[in-house]
């Protein structure tokens, strides 16, 4: 199932929003606009999943560049999440150094 990154949201943008706008070109499957996990807040940006990968790029193709509530839609084919090799959250990735040593200026 095609999934597709939709950036540059307006804070205003609902989940009706983007699944009235990519229904045009195809079966939504899930919208999930993304929130702040502290506030509850949108943070701008959502992932849409449709069901076949035609109405995918026809609505990529279409809606990238495309104005929604005053902000202009930056629609492309979600990446998948890196895996291994990320932080694992410990530390703020200084891999174990604890932050005491003392660096020489570098002249």
């Amino acid at each position: 199932m095609p999934n597709i990154f939709v950036g540059n949201l307006s804070y205003e943008t609902t989940q009706n929003d983007l699944h009235a706008a990519f229904a045009a070109y195809g079966n939504v499957e899930r919208v999930n606009v993304i929130t702040d996990r502290d506030t509850g807040q949108p943070r701008g940006f959502a992932f849409v999943e449709m069901t076949d990968q035609q109405g995918a790029q026809a609505a990529i193709a279409q809606l990238n560049g495309a104005e929604l509530r005053g902000r202009t839609m930056n629609v492309n084919e979600a990446r998948p999440k890196p895996t291994g090799g990320g932080n694992s959250g410990y530390g703020g990735g200084r891999n174990g150094s604890g932050g005491n040593r003392r660096r020489e200026p570098r002249w």
